[in-house]
Formats: structure tokens, sequence, C-alpha cells
């Protein structure tokens, strides 16, 4: 196996960034010299044995030519560029030209209008329009164009090969603890569910190491904890792999087959059509809620419409992000069977114990409000297209000597929980 496919390696280092066209050369040169050079086994930062590092010219060329020929066609040309101050690039792209328009059953259209809301929907709440970072710099993107996170040769050569690029690499079932994902939920189940709604505080949470994420999100499930699952999913994540940094960053993903084959983060595949032109998938959010001080939350709304059947996505303040197609899906071309509301990290191991990737604030749920991270105004929608209040709540903590969970219901967050924690501790070695 090539050290490509080892994350860090010895062959992708920052050095050869910055040399990368002179070593395509001595190893064009080096074909003809001699053998392939052999490296002693090394250990990367998450200690798993690399075996049989070999520098092979040939296959390496070709990775890269394969990296550069994935780049062309995911980042798409821009009638603007915009430099943020975390150094990402966004990208202004003409909506029909976003990537979503690659796949066959879209080519050649342009992104529908918006959808109508779920009654019962109040768009009152006030969220400050500078919600990512990006915008801070005062520039925005033209109307007719979306705003689209560039990927770098950097964030590609993170993953653990190009095919795994912007998909989570698991086995599902029920309770995954057993792979190294951990959970601090509420969900509802046993009826038909046609979208979600929650707010939710924005924290940093401590990612101890790049092969580890730390998340807050709503999933929309269907079909069983099988190969057909099917699952919509938005919310903040702290992902080093995937985006290089530890800021908390607004995301989507969406499968249709269990995380095998099918679907991806954000716009990293042909899928979610985006149709605003003042949020970035995949950027960072700001502000964000501090210890004992201010907390900031953002709104997140989920829901099927009922005209067309896709499901869309509101971000803020009655910001309309864009929409899943349905023929996307299995099961959720008809609906849900499961929603859910909360928290989840990556337990690695890779120190031999329990991680200390914080979930939420990185603190119990007992300690409450400013302290323990939050999700309130838990909603579903009916299938008269109704925001209703949840009826049949179960939580689950899949060690909660680790990260816990607190849930109640007051006349001004209606249904809300706490939850959270720090990883390691006294009671989590």
């Amino acid at each position: 196996m090539l050290c490509y496919e080892h994350n860090k390696t010895l062959f992708y280092t920052k050095t050869y960034h910055n040399m990368i066209h002179i070593f395509v050369a001595f190893l064009l040169v080096s074909t003809s010299l001699g053998p392939v050079l052999s490296l002693q086994p090394v250990r990367d930062s998450g200690h798993r044995q690399l075996q049989n590092c070999t520098l092979n010219p040939h296959k390496d060329i070709q990775k890269l030519r394969r990296v550069q020929a994935y780049l062309k066609k995911i980042n798409k040309p821009a009638v603007k560029t915009i430099q943020s101050p975390d150094g990402d690039v966004i990208d202004c792209v003409p909506s029909h030209l976003q990537p979503a328009f690659d796949h066959p059953q879209l080519k050649g259209q342009k992104p529908l209008k918006p959808a109508v809301r779920p009654k019962g929907h109040n768009l009152t709440e006030a969220v400050s329009e500078s919600f990512q970072l990006w915008r801070d710099t005062g520039e925005s993107c033209p109307k007719g164009t979306v705003p689209i996170r560039r990927t770098t040769e950097q964030d590609i050569l993170r993953a653990s090969s190009l095919r795994r690029y912007g998909r989570i690499r698991r086995h599902v079932r029920r309770d995954s603890t057993g792979y190294g994902h951990e959970h601090a939920v509420v969900f509802e189940n046993g009826d038909q569910y046609y979208g979600a709604k929650a707010s939710l505080s924005v924290w940093a949470p401590r990612v101890t190491n790049e092969y580890e994420f730390s998340l807050s999100q709503i999933w929309i499930i269907s079909g069983s904890f099988g190969n057909d699952l099917n699952t919509i999913e938005a919310g903040w994540q702290v992902s080093p792999e995937l985006y290089g940094d530890n800021y908390p960053r607004f995301f989507t993903y969406w499968t249709s087959d269990a995380y095998q084959t099918t679907g991806c983060y954000n716009l990293l595949c042909s899928g979610f059509v985006q149709t605003n032109n003042k949020v970035a998938i995949g950027a960072a959010i700001s502000p964000r809620s501090s210890y004992n001080g201010r907390q900031f939350d953002i709104g997140l709304m989920v829901w099927k419409d009922p005209k067309h059947g896709h499901w869309w996505l509101e971000f803020g303040p009655g910001l309309l992000v864009g929409y899943w197609p349905a023929f996307l899906f299995s099961h959720l071309r008809s609906h849900a069977n499961m929603v859910q509301f909360g928290g989840e990290i990556v337990n690695t191991r890779s120190s031999g114990f329990h991680t200390s990737t914080q979930m939420g604030s990185g603190h119990f749920a007992e300690e409450g409000f400013r302290k323990a991270a939050y999700f309130r105004n838990l909603q579903t929608v009916d299938w008269d297209n109704n925001l209703v209040p949840l009826t049949n709540i179960h939580l689950k903590a899949d060690r909660a000597n680790c990260y816990d969970i607190r849930q109640g219901r007051n006349h001004v967050w209606g249904t809300y929980f706490y939850y959270g924690g720090p990883g390691r501790n006294v009671r989590c070695p």
C-alpha cells in the first residue's frame, strides 16, 4: 500500500508541497537510474504502523494527476474570488455551474424556486448577517452565483484516499460505539416525518488529532441501519482532516447507502443544489459561544417540499440554502422514519485510552446555560407541512461518563436539551 493512502507520510510533507515540481522532475529522472527507494516502516501521528511504505514514481505521478483532475472538476470557474481571514478561498460560481449540475439527472437545469416553508414557521428570530468568517471581509457574491469554499490539494492529501475524500468512512449500526463513533442525542421515531427544526449553540470543541472530529447536527433518517440507510444531515463540525484547522464550520451530508459509495460532505460531489449567495457550506462560523459568556446559536430546518418532494435546508435567519433532490434517495423519496438531534465525536483511542476530543462545549449537560452546549425549540414537520412538537422523545448517550445529555421543556425554549462532555476523565478512562 502506498504512503499516499496513509494520510500524513514522508512523501507528502509540507516540504514536498513547496517543491512539488522539482520533486516530480526528480522522480522522472530516477526511474531511468535505478530501482525504487524503500523506506523503513515509520509511525504517523495516529500511532498506526506504516508497512512497506515505498516511493513508486509512476504510480505517485498518476495519483498527482488524478488529484489535479479532481480539483479541476470540483473547483468551478468563478466570476469573483474572496479571501477569507481564516485562509479559505471562497469562489463565487454561477449557480448553474455548481457541482450538483454535473449529475446526469440535473445536467442543463437550473436551481428551483424556493419551496413553501412549513406552517407555523417563525422568521422573527434575529441573527447577525455576518455569521461566517468570510463575510467579515465585507465582500459578497453577486446574485446568480453561489459561494463555494475552494478545495485545495492539501485538503485531498489529508484524506485516506482520493476516493474517500469528503466522505464518512464507517460501518453503521444504531449503537456505533464499537466503530469509534460516540453520540449524545435526542431522537424520535415511530411515525412518518417530513422534516425537523432546531436552534443549536455553536462552540469550538477541542479535537485531539486529525483523524477525529466533533459535530452537532440534525439527522433526517430513513431505512434500516444496514446497507439501505438514507440520511440527510446538517449542522456544524470541527474536522481537522476535512478542513485543516479547528474552526467550527457549517456543513451538510447525505447518503443513500449507509455511507458506502453515495453522498458526501457539502458540495464535494454532485447532489445538493445550492440556491443562496450569502452562505458558504463548509465555511467557518463566527461568532461562537464562550464558557460563562455570550452564547451564539444558529437555526436549522430541513423539510420536504410538498410540491416537488425535494428536501430543503434553511440556515440562520430564514436563509434558504438549497435542496437535496428527491431522486438521490430511495426511502427518503417518501418520508423519514426517524429524526435525531445532538452531538457526535470520533474516538480513535490513538494513545491507547479514550480520546480527549470534546463534544459541544466540552462540559457536561448538568452545568447548564452558558456552560454546556444546547439544542432548543425542537420540532418536526408532519405530513401536512406543519411544524409540530416532539411527542415520542428518546435520549441516548453511548458513553454517559464521557459525554451526556439532559432534556427539558419550557415556554420559551419549547423542547430543549443540554449535551456534551470532555471525553477522557477519571470516569472515562
